[in-house]
């Protein structure tokens, strides 16, 4: 449960909001501050209490009271700030009289809170609750006892894993590498590495390979070494009398006596240790007795003889994965495909019958769309499979395929599909659960965008802690808590930069249906689209909670901005266009009226006429999302939103000259401005993202106040703004890292004088140049360069190639009109990254011996012939594009279907090419091209391999 969690936020963002609006609060702060203390000292008891309440009702009830508690808090100080606000527009003596009644209010409403508390506090002892974080709960041990894996229990239905299976018996016999290795297989729950690690564990050539030391271990989230030891212990063959008089006294044995006994047994022979369901990297830490000094976690248990000798790890977190072994790579295992989904399916359903003709067309239909929604994930196709395989009658099957996620939840009790994914988010630490929460508001197979995303959450109040003093990391804390749910297997990556950044993500839909279930026992949240409609016999109020704090909206929208609403707390708002029908909302003044603490409204991809100006009255409002939408204008009001932080709009007309009010606002999106009129920003030192701002906007004000700029897009007419004058400008921002230049296509860029740019590592360039900059002109530590339809005549790379810590240069579509590009010998000392994208003039890249020596990735068209690519030693992929590849309807989506293909540091690049090449899915023309670029590649590996082993 997320309780802990949320109220920990809710307290905090409750004792910022006494410091920050303290000249609102004044008459009641004193009141506030005592009750701010109050929740401060309930929340000790928090923690514990939320492990324990899904086992104990008594202490289900009491944190949910608390937790109301703490929003009613939060609801009382917020429209008390507003209404504070509003009284400011009043007479003097008005306003005087009305204070004093607003401030009376207040107080009595305070302190019915805090006496609301003290009974909450007084119940907790008086129901026995105050012990609740000592020993293990009764469901959570038959949950452990029931999950417990043995070797010897094969899956008797294993689908798809052969290809898998045989890499991983090859990496625990391979011959070429004696050391002690940890091999770990990780992915979500449910997705089958206990199933291939049996599958392994009991295969031939590994029975052949450690014929006498092998031991599978049972971790769980409940980690106790010494159990662990034993059950390895008790499957050893032990010969020595010695030994054996150990192990009759094992009982008095500590655990340290365990391990150390464990240690000296395993030092002298070649062993294979599964250790199946590892959590965490503290766990690994205590299973192998590391030490802060050991880095490389060889630990004290686990010898490292050097005879071959491995550990299986499963888990579901990557980061144990590498902390256990750092130079191992883990193997993530993958969702089944759509084929591979119903084969499995039918051998469970349909009783080891894949041959689905022989049965109904309308069952098969639904089975079809059942496995449809298991998307790919083993262990709920298992289950799906064999509940329908009990009954096998049209209407029994019609009833699951209705209430498939009821079903998934339900069979198998402590086994279900939610049961085991659900371990998943209670192993979250506190400051996750509530991004992991917030995904549950995005729609099914919905790709989020990871900016979008992380702003939300900064704006929901879930990035907090010491890295709020310093507001330029709350965006890294916010990818950091990105990163730790994807390698805990509950967000999986759609796409990445360049930079091996996450772009885009999206969650499994039983993980979403996980935090849909968790979301709603918080009250978190409430959705509306089709399946939900907002129809004339239900009424509002049983669609959503008064004390609902999130809504998102999927459709029918209209009718939506239509109908009564009764969330006056509602905090965030978020429609989403999915194509079903044209989104439209007409009159948006319901928002402004409704919902008057609201601080998350976004209406990205939703066609709207006008943003009326009461939206100026939400002055609690943090995230403004207005991309797509439409609009043209924006009202003065926008100048009202004192908390914004950020503003998400396109293609206005023109931007009003009130953004400079906004003195709070941290990331600034208005790309695409019609009218070119002047703009003041200079008064918002706290900005850190600006983009979309025209030349001539920028240099008419002073840029030496923007002291938090980190990232600014321009654009525009270059040629309106006098060149020094604009650098010395940017030269001002002494925390730029990453500067945009987008020229309009009457516009040119003339020679650019840079080096005065410190501080600028990354550098973009779209528009014509007229002339390449020299290389003592860029930016001395730039490190990342893309240039885009610059439409250069003279080559680029003797330039280029002289910038001593550029890491990643991109040329894309007519940033080059030559044919032939040459890196000399020594060029480009620190490259890694090299994409020529859309280049489909050059015919002719020539790499001399010595240069590019650190290059890993080389990106280039189909066209190019790369000679000296086989004197790149440190090359790890190559990717070929083919323009044909691009289809006609959508110049931004491609579908590299063959040509597109990473070639990775081993041979299954090469055998898939040549694959794909009898296959005929590669023409001869293309088989012979590829030959010549990647022939010396694969020749150099092969030798490189032969060396090795």
């Amino acid at each position: 449960m997320a309780t802990e969690a949320l109220v920990s936020f809710a307290v905090e963002r409750l004792g910022d909001k006494l410091i920050q609006e303290a000249k609102f609060l004044k008459g009641v702060s004193r009141q506030a501050d005592r009750l701010h203390r109050d929740l401060r000292s309930m929340q000790c008891f928090l923690e514990e209490a939320d492990k324990k309440q899904e086992e104990d009702s008594r202490v289900r009830n009491w944190v949910s009271e608390i937790r109301e508690a703490v929003y009613n808090a939060e609801d009382i100080i917020d429209m008390f700030i507003l209404n504070a606000q509003s009284l400011r527009r009043n007479f003097f003596l008005k306003r005087g009289f009305k204070k004093l009644i607003n401030r009376y209010k207040v107080g009595k409403k305070i302190e019915a809170l805090q006496l609301g508390l003290l009974d909450i506090s007084n119940r907790r002892e008086a129901l026995g609750i105050q012990n609740i974080g000592e020993g293990t709960s009764r469901s959570a041990q038959m949950l452990q006892d029931l999950r417990r894996s043995t070797p010897h229990a094969q899956e008797h239905v294993v689908m798809g894993l052969e290809k898998e299976a045989n890499e991983l018996v090859e990496q625990l016999i391979r011959g070429g590498d004696q050391r002690r290795r940890v091999i770990s297989l990780v992915g979500m729950g449910g997705i089958g590495k206990t199933t291939l690690a049996k599958k392994v564990y009991n295969h031939t050539q590994v029975l052949k390979h450690f014929p006498d030391c092998r031991a599978w271990a049972y971790v769980s989230q409940d980690c106790r070494p010494r159990d662990v030891y034993m059950q390895i212990i008790k499957q050893m063959v032990f010969t020595s009398t010695k030994d054996q008089q150990v192990l009759e006294t094992e009982e008095k044995l500590t655990e340290h006596e365990l391990g150390d006994f464990l240690h000296e047994h395993l030092k002298k022979k070649r062993y294979l240790i599964v250790l199946d369901d590892v959590w965490s990297c503290r766990d690994w830490n205590c299973l192998a007795k590391v030490s802060n000094n050991d880095l490389d976690c060889l630990g004290n248990v686990f010898p490292d003889g050097g005879n071959g000798s491995r550990l299986l790890l499963t888990t579901r977190d990557k980061d144990v994965a590498l902390h256990a072994d750092a130079r191992s790579t883990p193997q993530e295992m993958q969702l089944l495909s759509k084929q591979k989904s119903w084969d499995l399916f039918c051998r469970k359903a349909f009783l080891d019958h894949v041959d689905a003709d022989r049965y109904p067309r309308d069952l098969v239909q639904l089975g079809r769309e059942m496995v449809d929604k298991c998307n790919g994930l083993p262990l709920a196709i298992v289950v799906l499979g064999g509940l329908l395989s009990r009954n096998m009658s049209h209407i029994e099957w019609t009833k699951v395929h209705d209430n498939i996620n009821v079903y998934l939840a339900k069979e198998g009790s402590q086994t279900g599909v939610m049961t085991v994914l659900n371990l998943s988010y209670i192993d979250l630490p506190s400051n996750l659960k509530p991004c992991f929460l917030h995904l549950s508001l995005f729609p099914e197979d919905y790709v989020i965008s990871t900016r979008k995303l992380f702003l939300l959450w900064i704006a929901e109040g879930f990035v907090l802690s010491a890295e709020q003093a310093d507001q330029q990391s709350m965006k890294v804390t916010a990818e950091v808590y990105l990163n730790e749910l994807i390698n805990r297997n509950l967000i999986q990556v759609v796409r990445m930069s360049v930079n091996a950044r996450v772009v885009e993500c999206r969650v499994h839909d039983l993980m979403r249906e996980l935090a849909i279930r968790k979301a709603k026992e918080q009250n978190f949240f409430r959705t509306h689209d089709i399946a939900d409609p907002l129809s004339s016999s239900t009424s509002n109020s049983s669609l959503f909670s008064s004390k609902c704090r999130r809504q998102s909206i999927y459709s029918d929208m209209e009718r939506y901005a239509s109908v009564e609403h009764n969330t006056p707390y509602l905090r965030s708002l978020l429609f989403f266009n999915l194509g079903h029908e044209i989104c439209r909302i007409s009159q948006l003044d319901f928002i402004g009226k409704c919902f008057k603490v609201l601080r998350v409204l976004d209406l990205e991809g939703v066609e709207v006429e006008s943003l009326p100006s009461i939206v100026g009255t939400l002055i609690h409002l943090r995230y403004l999302g207005l991309r797509h939408t439409g609009l043209k204008l924006l009202p003065l009001s926008i100048g009202n939103l004192r908390s914004l932080q950020t503003l998400d709009v396109n293609n206005l007309k023109q931007v009003p000259n009130m953004i400079w009010k906004i003195q709070n606002i941290r990331y600034l999106y208005m790309e695409g401005q019609e009218d070119d009129i002047p703009l003041k920003i200079d008064t918002l030192e706290n900005l850190q993202v600006l983009s979309g701002i025209t030349f001539k906007q920028w240099i008419q004000n002073n840029s030496s106040k923007l002291t938090c700029l980190g990232k600014l897009k321009l654009e525009g007419r270059y040629e309106l703004v006098e060149g020094v004058e604009f650098w010395k400008s940017i030269a001002k921002l002494r925390v730029l890292k990453f500067l945009y230049l987008k020229a309009s296509e009457e516009s040119s860029f003339p020679s650019l004088a840079m080096d005065s740019c410190l501080y600028l590592s990354k550098l973009d360039i779209k528009g014509h140049m007229q002339k390449l900059s020299e290389t003592f002109q860029f930016p001395p530590n730039l490190s990342q360069l893309t240039l885009d339809s610059c439409r250069l005549d003279c080559d680029p790379m003797p330039i280029l190639e002289k910038l001593p810590k550029l890491l990643t240069l991109r040329l894309r579509a007519k940033s080059y009109l030559g044919t032939e590009m040459h890196v000399s010998a020594n060029g480009f000392p620190q490259l890694k990254v090299l994409q020529l994208l859309e280049l489909s003039k050059v015919i002719k890249l020539n790499i001399e011996n010595g240069a590019i020596p650190w290059l890993m990735q080389l990106h280039c068209h189909f066209s190019t012939r790369i000679f000296g690519v086989d004197k790149l030693s440190n090359l790890v992929e190559v990717k070929i594009v083919n323009d044909s590849m691009i289809p006609s309807f959508s110049r931004s989506s491609r579908y590299h279907l063959y040509w597109d293909h990473s070639w990775t540091t081993n041979r299954k690049g090469q055998n898939e090419f040549w694959a794909r090449r009898r296959k005929g899915l590669i023409s001869d023309q293309n088989s012979a091209v590829a030959v010549e670029l990647i022939g010396p590649i694969f020749s150099r590996w092969d030798s490189t391999r032969e060396k090795g082993s």
